[in-house]
């Protein structure tokens, strides 16, 4: 698939690098700590979409027209291509490409408090698309870990592959 969409993935990571530093001279890409299978802590890459020092200049949690994010991060996130950086964690082994979302260490911890058996959904890799990413676009954490519980159910290929077209098209269409 890599060698197919080759001309594609040179055309995205030749022009997103160059309109996020266009933007502001900032940093491309932004690093955080997430939790992973069994509870394992590794860092995933992604395209930065807020102004440098983002953390430092508003809430944590990203809020609609928040100020931080900048023109381009706001088509970035709309597309999901902020995300593209992560298919390196997937090489590396941390990621899928299919699975429950990657969630920053504090978020994990805090649900795993408030909902029980919430670290079910660390028995398996998390992923760059998933039930709950394509069907959950509220973000509900109670939402979230029932998509998550379900897609450790029902776990197979064709489910893997209908998620990822999904993901595609939802892509495509902004």
């Amino acid at each position: 698939a890599h060698l197919l969409l080759l001309p594609i993935w040179l055309l995205l990571w030749l022009v997103i690098p160059f309109l996020i530093w266009a933007g502001d001279r900032g940093p491309i890409f932004y690093r955080h700590q997430r939790v992973g299978k069994d509870g394992r802590i590794f860092t995933i890459l992604k395209f930065r979409t807020m102004v440098p020092d983002a953390e430092g200049k508003g809430p944590g949690w990203t809020t609609d027209r928040d100020p931080r994010v900048t023109r381009v991060g706001r088509l970035l996130r709309r597309t999901a291509l902020d995300e593209l950086p992560e298919v390196l964690n997937i090489w590396k082994r941390d990621m899928s490409l299919v699975g429950p979302r990657a969630l920053d260490v504090e978020e994990q911890e805090w649900l795993e408090r408030q909902i029980p058996g919430f670290a079910e959904r660390l028995k398996v890799r998390p992923g760059l698309t998933g039930l709950a990413q394509i069907y959950d676009p509220a973000d509900d954490a109670h939402d979230k870990f029932r998509y998550d519980r379900e897609y450790l159910r029902r776990m197979n290929p064709w489910l893997d592959l209908r998620l990822l077209v999904l993901s595609v098209l939802n892509t495509a269409t902004g």
